[in-house]
């Protein structure tokens, strides 16, 4: 651990400062604070210090996400602080997080997923109205390329435009002006700020499927640190990790990031892990979708030793069977085969190209 940082409190007891690194929005802290309330639960002997800091991606809010190019837009300051030892853990969205790591980095934890759908947020003048009943060429704001790919094969008949800023600012864009008729968010996102009450409509996957790791919170650490490591892997929540590792295996092997739409869709059910995954053209109408399903039941001698060298997808959950971990990896890693295979790729570049040119 970085300079093995302690405080004393009134009785004399020394505790361990574990310094925690942060966005600065309201969702970042929220989310961060949840994260130190449940290891201070868990470790009543350590104190956390929260440690906000800006990221290229808050300061740069006129230009859509997919357009700026950058794959750790959302990350790469906070992963310096803990390079620089400024900070012991970095909490984090999962889906701002690159399917590869900068080495020296891993990801503790993955938390339990809170709902990973896309929520329909309408301006209070179309109150009571669906995606599907929106008037003709009605505006909705999304700064997502998956989402709109999915969306304006739908809805035909809406007009996507982009947004950009933290949720409060997309909010106050959607309800202080006439711009947009709605504005597409995640449910999660929502819902930890306490707005579940602005949600009008949750989305499906037969209407729009989420982003690789949507909903989950994640823990990021020096991989060198094993009492750290240790401490956070208690966070695992092994149905989130499992699904969340085919996720982000589908993902990197298509080489999919912020500026093409890649979609999924993940369950869990009779210890069977099911992902279907999908690529868009930017306008939605050339896509390939597939499923695939892989037995992740843990056999009875599962007293198995995890290395805790082992990373998957930047992923480090060694209070989880390994064989079962491989198996989701190699869930996404062949779904994503088999789409490369029928034409993602061709699909896929050309997005990137015409994202480029936009």
């Amino acid at each position: 651990m970085s300079e093995e940082a302690s405080s004393q409190d009134g009785n004399g007891k020394v505790s361990r400062v574990i310094r925690v690194g942060t966005r600065k929005s309201q969702l970042a802290r929220i989310q961060t604070d949840s994260v130190a309330e449940t290891l201070k639960e868990l470790y009543p002997d350590i104190h956390l210090e929260i440690v906000a800091m800006s990221t290229t991606g808050d300061k740069i809010l006129d230009t859509a996400l997919s357009k700026i190019g950058e794959k750790s837009l959302f990350t790469k300051e906070l992963e310096n602080a803990l390079e620089r030892n400024e900070v012991d853990l970095v909490v984090h969205s999962l889906k701002d997080l690159p399917t590869t790591l900068p080495p020296g980095f891993t990801i503790g934890a993955v938390l339990k997923r809170e709902n990973p759908h896309d929520a329909v947020v309408l301006h209070p003048s179309h109150a009571g109205k669906t995606l599907d009943t929106l008037p003709e060429n009605s505006v909705i704001g999304t700064s997502s390329l998956r989402r709109a790919a999915q969306l304006k094969k739908r809805f035909p008949h809406l007009d996507f435009k982009d947004i950009r800023g933290n949720l409060n600012t997309r909010l106050k864009k959607l309800d202080e002006k006439n711009d947009f008729a709605a504005i597409i968010l995640a449910a999660a996102g929502l819902r930890r700020m306490g707005w579940e009450s602005r949600i009008s409509q949750i989305l499906e996957p037969d209407d729009c499927m989420y982003a690789v790791g949507q909903g989950a919170l994640a823990v990021e650490v020096r991989a060198r640190d094993a009492d750290i490591l240790e401490m956070v892997s208690i966070l695992h929540d092994p149905d989130t990790v499992l699904r969340c590792i085919a996720e982000r295996a589908f993902l990197r092997r298509l080489e999919g990031g912020c500026s093409v739409p890649v979609a999924v869709h993940t369950q869990v059910k009779d210890s069977q892990l099911y992902l279907t995954g999908a690529v868009y053209s930017l306008d939605g109408s050339n896509s390939l979708k597939e499923t695939m399903q892989v037995s992740i039941a843990v056999g009875t001698q599962s007293s198995e030793k995890v290395d805790e060298q082992v990373q998957r997808v930047g992923v480090t959950a060694n209070k989880i069977p390994g064989s079962v971990q491989d198996e989701a990896e190699k869930l996404g890693v062949d779904l994503a085969d088999l789409l490369l295979n029928k034409g993602a790729k061709e699909i896929l570049t050309v997005a990137r190209q015409l994202n480029d040119v936009r």
